[in-house]
């Protein structure tokens, strides 16, 4: 991209991120207090994820077949806009619901921006470009959950709703102005049944889809779930809730930098990703005997130092070997299967945690992490195994020669 377009798609970005998580925080308390029951509560946070779920992959392949990102990017700061507006229609069970729901189509609409930004990209740049945009998605979350609890505090709880609004909007007005070069592909010449299941069978995507499902159930398991139910019981204020945000996010956005810069060069992209489950994994493990509030800052930290490292690792190998024309049906298959992780995850530790205890969903997250970890090294000695024959095979064949 070119200076200019390049510092717009990342305001954009950036806005699109803000908008869509700074109302987060507040959303349980705030459905509480309008005496919304636990129940309806979780069936409003768990449809985000089945809404990414149902139309993440149908957008992929809309895109790809007529040949354009923007438009569904411009769909984008529309949906996240819509959603904060709904919110602030009172007095009926269907506008939160509604609401949530036009925000998992929103996030939906990720898919047009993480292939448009990789499109200005060779295959061997690709991990640096999903380091590069990964560190904008968690600027741009944590922006909008750290501005939460601030215009919460100063103008009440439905502030961060009207923020989200105003920055969804404004996000709508430069997205009208992006350029999108020219992707070589049209309706006559765009995605086919065959292309579709040449998708479906590429194994670097199949494999990072299965992993990227585990490591957004520890996610949505323990930052964005119940960790900060952990923390309130620790006795945490509002404040110090903001400051376990803090901690969870600011490692997160460093990983980004750290995996392209140091991580993937020296110890390459599978190792990189087990070290991010090994870690990930004993600080879920670690937060079922947390004693107090620090313990807890510190397990965020490690954990989300963790997730940063493997998340934009499972962007690149979703696309890499993707041909140009098919790269956001990819992404888009890619997207809507972790989004099983986003839902599946808490709504099975929510179980856990009603039936036998808050450390029981954790130990799940725990669980979670375990398996990831053994499937990466379990591939790790396969793929050796294979390289081994392959060159064996090789050698023999310069023996006969």
């Amino acid at each position: 991209m070119k200076s200019r377009q390049s510092m717009l798609f990342t305001i954009v970005t950036l806005l699109y991120w803000i908008s869509m998580y700074i109302y987060v925080p507040i959303l349980s308390p705030y459905l509480s207090k309008m005496e919304y029951s636990l129940q309806f509560i979780g069936i409003v946070l768990g449809s985000y994820g089945l809404i990414q779920l149902l139309f993440r992959f149908p957008i992929g392949i809309w895109s790809d077949t007529i040949g354009k990102r923007k438009p569904f990017i411009i769909a984008g700061m529309i949906t996240t806009t819509l959603s904060c507006l709904l919110f602030l229609i009172p007095d009926l069970w269907v506008w939160p619901l509604l609401g949530r729901a036009v925000a998992g189509i929103c996030a939906s609409t990720w898919v047009a921006f993480t292939v448009m930004y990789a499109g200005q990209f060779s295959n061997e740049e690709i991990p640096k470009a999903m380091g590069h945009i990964s560190l904008l998605v968690v600027v741009g979350q944590m922006i909008g959950m750290l501005l939460s609890g601030w215009l919460t505090d100063l103008l009440g709880t439905s502030a961060p709703f009207i923020g989200g609004a105003i920055v969804g909007f404004i996000g709508l007005l430069l997205a009208l102005k992006l350029y999108e070069p020219p992707t070589g592909t049209s309706r006559e010449h765009g995605m086919s049944s065959s292309l579709i299941k040449e998708v479906i069978r590429t194994k670097p995507l199949l494999r990072a889809s299965w992993l990227s499902i585990l490591a957004h159930g520890v996610l949505f398991i323990t930052m964005f779930g119940f960790t900060p139910l952990k923390a309130t019981e620790l006795g945490a204020s509002g404040t110090q809730l903001t400051l376990l945000v803090f901690c969870f996010m600011l490692p997160h956005a460093l990983a980004a930098i750290a995996a392209t810069k140091w991580f993937i060069p020296t110890i390459g992209s599978e190792r990189t990703i087990l070290i991010a489950f090994i870690i990930s994994g004993l600080c879920t493990f670690g937060l079922i005997w947390a004693p107090s509030l620090p313990w807890m800052y510190a397990t965020q930290a490690f954990n989300g130092f963790a997730q940063g490292l493997h998340l934009p690792l499972f962007l690149s190998l979703a696309i890499m070997d993707i041909k140009p024309q098919m790269k956001a049906t990819a992404m888009g298959l890619y997207q809507a299967i972790y989004a099983i992780g986003m839902f599946s995850g808490p709504f099975i530790a929510g179980y856990l945690n009603k039936s036998y205890g808050i450390e029981y969903g954790f130990l799940l997250g725990g669980v979670l992490a375990v398996i990831a970890a053994i499937f990466v090294l379990y591939w790790l000695y396969a793929d050796k195994k294979r390289s081994t024959s392959k060159g064996m095979s090789r050698d023999e064949q310069n023996v006969g020669a």
